[in-house]
C-alpha cells in the first residue's frame, strides 16, 4: 500500500427547501454552531467575495479538534469548496465540497464531499477517521435538511437573547471569573458540582450540575472555547431535557473608565416532546420559551453578580 493514500467520501441527502436558502445555510457559518451538531464554534479570519478563511472548532468521534479551512464560494454553481490549511491530526490533508443540486422548484439533491489523508497507514488510525468523517457527514447533512425544511416555523423553537452588566474592574479579572469555572461549585450558590478539564489550547470541557431559579436540578456538559480577556463561546454537548441546543457567550469590554462591559448571550432551541414532562400538562411552547429566558438568564446574571463581586475584591 502506498504511504499516505488519499481517500475520497461521499455523502447526499434530498431536502424540500429551494436552492438559495439551502446555500445561504451552508455559507453563514456564524449559525453552524445552532445547525450543526458537531459545530463548537466558527468565526471569519478573512473574508472576501468568493475567497475566505474560517477557523472551526468542532467535536470529531468525541475529540474536540480545531482547524483553519479555506473556502471558495461559487453561488452560480451552488457550490462551495474547502481546504483545511493545517489538519489537526490523525488527519495529514482534508478538504471537500459542498454541492447543491436542484432537482425540482423546491427540492435539492446535496452532496457533502471529502478527501483525506491519514497521518500514517495505521489499520485503526484509517478506521478512526472513516468512522468520524461518516458520522459528522450524516449528522451535518440530516441537520441541514431539518432546518431547511422547517424555514421560518423554527422560530417558535428559538430563543436568543443577552444581558449586560457592568463591572467596576479590568477586563481580565472579570474574565478570570468565568474562565476558571472550577470553582464554581463554591463560588456560585446554583452550582453544586463542577468539572473542568483542558483538552486543548484554550479549549476546555466543563461539567456542572446546577439549580434553576425554581430548585430544578440540571446536569450539563459543555465545550467551551476562550478568547483571553474579550470572549468565552461554549456550547452545551449534554444538555436538560427541555433544550435540544444550546450556545452562548460570555463577552468583555472595557469601557475606557476602568470599568468593563460584561455580556452573556444564549441562543436555545426548545424541545417540544419534552415540554409537558418538564414544565406541566398544559403547557406549550410560550411557556418553555418564557421558562428558558427566565433560567438562563437567572444563572448568567448570578455568575456576572458574583463576578463583579470577585473583581470588586481584586481592585
Amino acid at each position: 500500500m502506498t504511504p499516505h493514500t488519499s481517500r475520497a467520501t461521499s455523502h447526499e441527502i434530498t431536502v424540500l427547501a429551494t436552492a438559495e436558502r439551502l446555500y445561504d445555510l451552508i455559507v453563514e457559518v456564524g449559525n453552524w454552531p445552532s445547525i450543526f451538531p458537531p459545530s463548537v464554534h466558527v468565526d471569519h479570519v478573512e473574508r472576501g467575495g468568493t475567497e475566505e478563511r474560517i477557523r472551526v472548532w468542532a467535536t470529531v468521534d468525541g475529540q474536540v479538534k480545531q482547524w483553519t479551512s479555506r473556502r471558495t464560494l461559487d453561488r452560480g454553481a451552488l457550490r462551495v469548496d474547502f481546504r483545511q490549511e493545517i489538519p489537526s491530526p490523525p488527519f495529514a490533508a482534508m478538504g471537500g465540497a459542498w454541492i447543491i443540486e436542484p432537482t425540482g422548484p423546491q427540492e435539492c439533491r446535496v452532496r457533502l464531499l471529502h478527501d483525506f489523508r491519514a497521518v500514517d497507514e495505521d489499520v485503526e488510525t484509517l478506521r478512526w477517521i472513516e468512522r468520524a468523517v461518516d458520522a459528522n457527514s450524516r449528522s451535518e447533512l440530516a441537520a441541514l435538511k431539518r432546518h431547511a425544511e422547517l424555514g421560518t416555523a423554527t422560530a417558535d423553537t428559538f430563543i436568543t437573547f443577552e444581558d449586560t452588566v457592568r463591572v467596576d474592574g479590568p477586563a481580565k479579572d472579570v474574565y478570570d471569573f468565568i474562565n476558571e469555572a472550577q470553582h464554581w461549585a463554591d463560588r456560585l450558590p446554583h452550582v453544586t458540582a463542577v468539572s473542568l478539564t483542558d483538552v486543548g489550547p484554550g479549549v476546555q470541557i466543563l461539567a456542572m450540575d446546577t439549580l434553576t431559579k425554581d430548585g430544578s436540578p440540571h446536569t450539563t456538559e459543555s465545550v467551551r472555547v476562550c478568547f483571553p480577556y474579550q470572549r468565552i463561546v461554549y456550547k452545551q454537548t449534554t444538555l436538560p431535557p427541555l433544550m435540544s441546543m444550546h450556545t452562548g457567550e460570555w463577552r468583555f469590554e472595557e469601557d475606557g473608565t476602568g470599568a468593563t462591559v460584561v455580556t452573556a448571550r444564549h441562543s436555545a432551541e426548545v424541545e417540544p416532546r419534552n415540554i409537558a414532562s418538564a414544565l406541566g400538562k398544559g403547557s406549550g411552547l410560550p411557556e418553555a420559551r418564557r421558562f428558558l429566558r427566565e433560567a438562563l438568564g437567572a444563572n448568567s446574571l448570578a455568575t456576572l453578580d458574583h463576578a463583579r463581586k470577585y473583581a470588586a475584591a481584586r481592585r
